[in-house]
């Protein structure tokens, strides 16, 4: 017993010399999703500000392909020391839960949670000369006009898809879904008028919309966001029951060491300390999470009632 009690402090301390050398070399963030997306863009905001508290490089690895999930398994088979994390969201680390029944992964089972990122409020968009006015036309037309309206998204299970299933299954429509690589494509398709309307998360819109390439109905939260205050919430304009948020985080694979996941943890506070870093993600209609919302176990449970959340919403779609 007194050998194994020594051999466990060993351990210990080597583990501990482990977490207070890391990291050591560059690290690579995996991205699900194309470059210029929202996801894309938190991630490249906070981790520029991670490297400089690690002291080393953050390298952005954009790989796509269906709706973020190949990107989150090659994730969740990378080894699991710190060098490969990933920037997930609401829909690799939950909607594809019910979404995609032979998924390679699982997110509570498969991921170490690091930290929450920002929350991302969901805006209605449209192309800039879609016929309806406001939020109660939208309603009207895309109903009336269901079999030739058609809405981008980034892939089954991305955050547009999503999130528009949501908005679809509360008016009653299946418009056609015209999916893209990534939510920057599905944007540039929109304010191409090459696509009707689209779900998306206020990251990705804020300089669209104030550029007027294309139009927001609607906030999907209970209050206006400071970055677009002249846009209605959902409830305002007509349609109450359609409430959405996503959010984005980051994640290692499993057996990540705890120490190390308390560096990145700590990185990640950091970043969302500075005020430069909040001005950016304030400036783009981020919701910046405070400290009882950054740890892992807050995290942790986020994943967990998401899954719980959407779950009963997408089965069905399936």
């Amino acid at each position: 017993m007194p050998c194994l009690r020594r051999c466990a402090a060993l351990c210990g301390v080597v583990a501990q010399a482990q977490a207070q050398a890391y990291p050591t070399r560059s690290i690579t963030m995996i991205v699900p999703f194309a470059a210029g997306g929202p996801t894309d863009v938190i991630s490249r905001i906070v981790t520029s500000h991670m490297a400089q508290t690690l002291g080393q490089s953050i390298i952005i690895e954009n790989v796509v392909g269906a709706g973020g999930t190949t990107a989150t398994t090659r994730a969740a088979r990378a080894a699991n020391d710190g060098y490969t994390l990933i920037t997930g969201h609401m829909g690799t680390h939950a909607a594809a839960v019910p979404l995609y029944p032979n998924l390679a992964y699982h997110p509570e089972k498969d991921f170490e949670p690091v930290g929450l990122l920002a929350g991302t409020p969901i805006l209605i968009l449209a192309r800039k000369d879609f016929p309806p006015k406001d939020l109660k036309e939208f309603i009207a037309y895309v109903k009336a006009n269901e079999a030739k309206v058609n809405a981008a998204h980034a892939g089954v299970g991305s955050v547009s898809h999503v999130s528009c299933q949501l908005l679809n299954s509360v008016l009653d429509i299946k418009p056609t879904g015209v999916p893209f690589n990534g939510t920057g494509p599905a944007m540039n398709a929109l304010v191409g008028g090459q696509v009707d309307y689209m779900c998306d998360q206020i990251v990705n819109a804020v300089p669209q919309i104030n550029a007027g390439t294309i139009k927001a109905y609607a906030v999907a939260t209970p209050e206006r966001n400071p970055s677009l205050s002249n846009i209605p919430t959902t409830a305002e304009a007509g349609l109450p029951v359609f409430q959405a948020q996503a959010w984005n985080a980051i994640f290692a694979p499993k057996g990540t060491p705890a120490p190390v996941i308390a560096r990145l943890n700590e990185a990640v506070g950091k970043a969302l300390n500075d005020e430069t870093v909040r001005k950016r993600l304030l400036e783009l209609g981020s919701v910046i999470p405070g400290p009882a919302d950054r740890t892992p176990e807050a995290l942790a449970a986020l994943v967990k009632s998401e899954i719980a959340k959407w779950t009963p919403v997408l089965k069905p779609a399936s």
